[in-house]
């Protein structure tokens, strides 16, 4: 019993730090001078794209092994429904700032916008709708799991890295410091648990049989 009451004072105090880790970028954005006199859509275009940066640093946590943060069947029912909400806030994101300004926008979506981190939003963009799709259709496709968990892996790392360079390039709301801050968590955390699931964890198991 104590020992189970060390291991849930540590996830809460773990779960408290990612809050907070989660949380300071948007409330920075939020207080943002920038964000005074702006167009309501541009407002919420904007402060969607930053929740959906800090929910991604939070979704590979949900399903995290070393060290487990959730109970696995819980972990995994948060780890999609997390999809779902960054797929939305993403979604919003775009839809904002498209209904604010669709010629930059299109220009964005079509590749031939001026700004360099357009580029950087669209490979992320596209990265994440091929994952939605394929996570709504991978029984049909007949995945294997060990196949889908590679896949996955492979296309939120790319999500990931291509969403930083995105914020990072972009001069609005976001505090820099805050902002760098959640891009390195959000890939570290990322890279992490890809490595993790992926080439650590099997060797780890593969050594304990070894062992047995």
């Amino acid at each position: 019993m104590p020992a189970s009451r060390a291991d849930k004072g540590r996830r809460s105090i773990a779960w408290l730090a990612i809050a907070a880790v989660a949380t300071i970028p948007v409330v920075a954005a939020g207080l943002s001078p920038l964000q005074r006199g702006r167009e309501l859509l541009w407002v919420i275009g904007g402060m969607a794209g930053v929740v959906a940066l800090s929910l991604l640093f939070v979704q590979p946590l949900l399903t995290a092994t070393a060290p487990v943060l959730l109970p696995a069947a819980r972990g995994l029912r948060w780890h999609r429904w997390g999809g779902i909400a960054i797929v939305a806030a993403v979604a919003l994101h775009i839809g904002a700032l498209y209904a604010y300004s669709p010629e930059d926008v299109m220009d964005a979506l079509l590749l031939v916008a001026p700004t360099p981190f357009s580029l950087y939003g669209v490979i992320s963009l596209w990265c994440l709708v091929l994952t939605a799709i394929l996570a709504a259709t991978r029984r049909h496709l007949r995945f294997s799991h060990r196949n889908w968990r590679i896949a996955h892996s492979v296309l939120a790392v790319a999500i990931v890295s291509a969403g930083a360079v995105h914020a990072v390039l972009i001069e609005g709301a976001m505090e820099d410091i805050s902002k760098l801050a959640i891009c390195i968590a959000a890939l570290a955390a990322t890279t992490v648990g890809a490595l993790e699931i992926n080439v650590l964890g099997p060797l780890r198991r593969r050594r304990n049989l070894l062992r047995a």
